[in-house]
């Protein structure tokens, strides 16, 4: 109880600081649904010095993807991107010459997700990344509720693994899971195959 407590007066602090009203709908209760897998594609592991290079999101409705309904973003970058985190992403700068302004980029992220709960791997990060842009831009941190699939898996798995070694790498989560590897490493397939992961670890409940 004092858990739901905390949570709403964080919340209510959060709305306090929007300042744009328009976007107050990102703090009222979902009915759709609908859950949003995202990820994001960054320069680098540091929140604070490094940047979004693009925004992969997919949603989820009765069990099932709607993969007729995927969002994929790439932001202008403000330094040059080093070949270390090329070769992680494979995002060239030629692939960012039609890229958005991290602002637009943003809000239309924020439309796509509206209030629907967030699924990702590791969230935290990726939702630490997108407040470094949201923060100026309207005030607030994102305020949808946070599901994490590593926190499944784990609970899944720690009933079978009793002294709780239990590897949460991402490439281990996929095959234990029995879910196909999609190859590219980008923002959308990620999100795709963590959605497939989300199914697996709920369908039993």
């Amino acid at each position: 109880m004092f858990f739901s407590f905390f949570e709403n007066f964080k919340k209510k602090r959060n709305f306090a600081k929007l300042k744009e009203k328009e976007y107050a709908y990102l703090f009222e209760e979902d009915k759709s649904g609908e859950y949003i897998v995202f990820d994001t594609e960054t320069t680098g592991l540091n929140p604070k010095v490094d940047e979004i290079l693009s925004i992969g999101a997919v949603k989820i409705k009765e069990n099932k993807i709607l993969t007729s309904q995927i969002f994929e973003v790439y932001l202008k970058n403000s330094k040059e991107i080093s070949s270390k985190s090329i070769q992680i992403h494979r995002i060239r700068p030629v692939d960012l010459k039609d890229a958005k302004v991290p602002e637009i980029a943003v809000r239309e992220f924020l439309e796509f997700i509206g209030s629907r709960p967030l699924i990702g791997y590791y969230l935290e990060f990726d939702v630490e990344m997108i407040n470094k842009y949201l923060e100026p831009l309207l005030g607030i941190k994102l305020p949808n509720k946070m599901i994490e699939v590593s926190e499944l898996y784990f609970d899944k798995t720690i009933s079978l693994i009793p002294q709780g070694n239990i590897d949460l790498r991402f490439d281990t989560i996929l095959k234990n899971c029995a879910v196909p590897n999609m190859g590219t490493h980008n923002a959308v397939n990620d999100a795709i195959m963590t959605a497939m992961i989300y199914l697996k670890l709920t369908k039993e409940k």
